[in-house]
């Protein structure tokens, strides 16, 4: 049976895994579940073994990218919320590998990020190969696969009077980019273009919304960006948020300290990601 989804894990010992599971499995808790060891890796091939191994920790399903590519405003509801006008062209821009991190781990929030700290569900793909100037028509051939993730935002150095209406530096701290828990494989996914994508702020659902509400799909996306440019396999693409972030509600609903945001798509499970605020030397009296 073709693997559907495969985890990245820590056994019982400590030693790192690939492991399969199904889209199934991915509807429950992982940790502590007996699964089939992968042999090999993402990007030449994951094969079965006569290995199984039990879960003891869920890790980041890459252990690297070379660059987390953003799409922004790709949600026509979100645009309306925003009162954006649609551009001619995907709003693009980049995080640097170190803002990936795992779909539990806790998100360490630097003062400078603490006043507007938002979340962003999104449907992310995984390059499985090398992509250059690729057609709509093809660009789902190069998908590795799909997964959760949260595009964590610092709205205040996001705004337009902040930063010019740049978006890279609100959004390129270290581990604003959480993803997981799995990547589904391509093959197991006949439509991206037809999925329910849900948020969740300490439970309280904020975003949900199907992937048809997309201003440019999935493949228009990869063509964008591989025109007369080299996309690497293992670069990480988040595809836009639908509407429901917290900086347009009113009052506003940001991230406090030791909030839990979870991010979930039908038939990848979900992601959840504590954040705790950090304090400063100058807080603490050090300096």
């Amino acid at each position: 049976m073709a693997v559907e989804a495969f985890v990245r894990f820590t056994d019982v010992e400590g030693f790192v895994h690939y492991g399969a599971v199904s889209q199934q499995q991915l509807g429950a808790n992982l940790k502590g579940s007996t699964v089939d060891v992968l042999s090999g890796n993402p990007w030449d091939g994951l094969r079965t073994s006569n290995q199984k191994k039990v879960i003891s920790k869920i890790l980041c399903p890459l252990e690297s990218t070379p660059l987390i590519i953003c799409i922004g405003l790709n949600y026509r509801q979100h645009a309306a919320e925003g009162k954006n006008p649609i551009p001619e062209y995907p709003v693009v821009f980049t995080k640097p590998p170190d803002a990936l991190t795992g779909p539990y781990d806790t998100i360490d929030v630097h003062p400078s990020c603490q006043s507007l700290l938002d979340y962003e569900g999104e449907l992310t793909i995984v390059i499985g190969r090398d992509a250059k100037d690729v057609t709509t028509s093809q660009a789902l051939s190069y998908v590795l696969g799909y997964t959760c993730g949260n595009d964590v935002s610092a709205r205040n150095f996001q705004l337009p009077g902040a930063s010019g209406g740049q978006y890279c530096y609100a959004k390129s701290f270290d581990g604003f980019a959480p993803i997981g828990p799995a990547i589904v494989l391509a093959h197991a996914v006949p439509d991206p273009q037809n999925l329910q994508l849900s948020t969740f702020l300490n439970g309280q659902l904020r975003q949900n919304t199907c992937t048809d509400d997309m201003i440019w799909t999935v493949a228009q996306i990869i063509e964008h960006l591989s025109r007369g440019t080299t996309l690497r396999k293992g670069t990480v693409i988040m595809t836009g948020t639908p509407s429901g972030v917290g900086c347009f509600m009113q009052p506003p609903g940001l991230i406090k300290d030791g909030d839990m945001v979870e991010v979930g798509i039908e038939g990848f499970g979900r992601l959840g990601n504590k954040f705790a605020f950090t304090v400063s030397d100058q807080q603490s009296g050090l300096l």
